[in-house]
């Protein structure tokens, strides 16, 4: 069972959707008895970075992220989720939930142009081989994921599991231990999504 977790910020019904296509059963909470429990955690996100961890800080639910992080359980973060899992971002000034070495910077519009900020829509990764999240079968490669960002991941290379061309190479698949973060958006990503998803759930760290 995946647990998706509710904080009022988040494409929730999509994620959930794309699981039940893929045979996953889930479940989306905010009920701290049924965090405590989850065994394998998605945090999505869509939005500010502060306005996120304001709604997270106003429940349980970063200590109890911290503690099935601590106990080895797998988290995955989507998207701004996925940046709630570093440090901090520039986007604001509260601190992240720092489950993952690594923070958020804001592309660099004179770097990257004449592409835009935010980073929306299809683009390819290139993937560290080896690792299982990265696993593909009958599929074309390279793997190609939906964006929507303006703020992207940092991390050590070390971290880095997949990488993305807007302008610079950004990282986009982090990983640290249990922990994982991908600034794109798997449900909504069609069969590269679905089988990532996949692997999340058959990963063990």
């Amino acid at each position: 069972m995946i647990t998706i977790i509710d904080y009022g910020v988040g494409n929730l019904g999509s994620i959930q959707n794309m699981l039940q296509r893929i045979g996953l059963p889930s479940r989306v909470t905010s009920i701290a008895e049924e965090v405590k429990k989850a065994e394998r955690i998605i945090l999505p996100g869509v939005g500010a970075f502060d306005a996120a961890m304001t709604k997270l800080g106003q429940t349980e639910i970063p200590d109890l992220l911290r503690e099935r992080a601590a106990k080895g359980y797998p988290i995955l973060g989507i998207c701004l989720g996925a940046q709630l899992l570093t440090s901090k971002s520039e986007e604001g000034t509260l601190p992240g939930l720092n489950l993952i070495e690594a923070h958020c910077i804001k592309f660099n519009a004179s770097a990257i142009a004449p592409l835009k900020i935010p980073h929306m829509g299809w683009n390819e990764v290139s993937m560290q081989e080896g690792h299982p999240i990265n696993k593909f079968s009958n599929l074309e490669m390279p793997p190609r994921f939906y964006f929507a960002h303006s703020y992207h991941m940092m991390a050590n290379e070390k971290f880095v599991l997949g990488s993305t061309q807007h302008g610079n190479s950004f990282p986009s698949i982090l990983h640290d231990g249990n922990i994982l973060a991908m600034q794109f958006h798997p449900e909504k990503s069609h069969h590269y999504g679905m089988q990532i998803l996949k692997n999340f759930s058959d990963w063990k760290p």
